[in-house]
């Protein structure tokens, strides 16, 4: 089995794959204080959630954007399965060309995230991360990384929301019955659903008109669920896509270890 961890800004997401099937995934909150030993433990008790022999892990793969935290999860799963985990960046073989002015300051995430969805799905996609941050990645019809947009998120705005005003409370993102909200909380969660959806919706016909093609959409991320069923254009929800690209690159960098 292969370990593939995917280091967020708010929670760490760790799967388990035997050849292209996922076993298991589960989230742990991103914490930069936390040390390699509590890493480790929480690492454990995942394993000891869904029943899995931290012996039957042959490898390690993560792709991160906190790098704080990158030394104390190596270390972790060095503790636990006493393997070195493979951290996706430079000299990593994705399978991918990137077409970025700074191909080395792509993030690891949006790297997955297209050697998944260009796999998977095919080319051209459109891979957008609803999350912390929304992210829009684009793979053109010949299977390259054009590049991608970046925005604040569903998470990062409720949050803002929240902790700048003196009047408006934290939320849940279930979705209000009108897009004018008739009290605070649903008219935030107006915001949050509708006003989301809409930009994504704006954001996808830019993309298009400037692509002069129509790619696969595909969208993954911890709120994606809540978003994309209100927005117009058709797509795909794929809460695994960054765990699913990790597991093909390291298949592609250790072919010969990928039970």
């Amino acid at each position: 089995m292969i370990l593939t961890v995917d280091i967020g800004n708010s929670a760490i997401t760790v799967g388990g794959f035997v050849g292209d099937k996922l076993r298991f995934s589960s989230r742990i909150s991103t914490d930069r204080q936390k040390t390699a030993d509590e890493y480790a433990i929480s690492i454990l008790n995942i394993l000891e959630l869904y029943g899995i022999d931290r012996g039957s892990i042959d490898g390690a793969i993560v792709s991160s954007v906190v790098p704080p935290v990158n030394s104390a999860i190596r270390n972790a799963i060095r503790l636990v399965f006493n393997v070195d985990a493979l951290f996706v960046g430079p000299g990593v073989k994705s399978g991918i060309s990137i077409q970025c002015d700074i191909p080395s300051s792509v993030g690891a995430d949006l790297i997955a995230e297209a050697v998944a969805g260009s796999r998977i799905y095919g080319c051209p996609c459109l891979i957008i991360d609803i999350d912390t941050v929304t992210k829009f990645t684009y793979v053109d019809k010949k299977g390259a990384f054009v590049g991608a947009s970046i925005m604040p998120g569903v998470l990062m705005g409720l949050n803002a929301l929240a902790d700048g005003t003196a009047q408006l409370p934290k939320i849940s993102l279930d979705a209000p019955s009108h897009v004018i909200g008739k009290n605070t909380a649903d008219s935030m969660r107006s915001g949050a659903i509708y006003g989301n959806a809409s930009m994504i919706d704006g954001m996808i016909d830019r993309v298009i008109e400037e692509q002069g093609e129509i790619p696969y959409i595909c969208v993954t991320g911890e709120v994606s669920s809540f978003v994309a069923p209100y927005c117009n254009h058709k797509m795909q929800v794929d809460e695994h896509l960054v765990l699913k690209g990790l597991n093909f690159i390291y298949r592609k960098n250790n072919p010969d270890n990928c039970n």
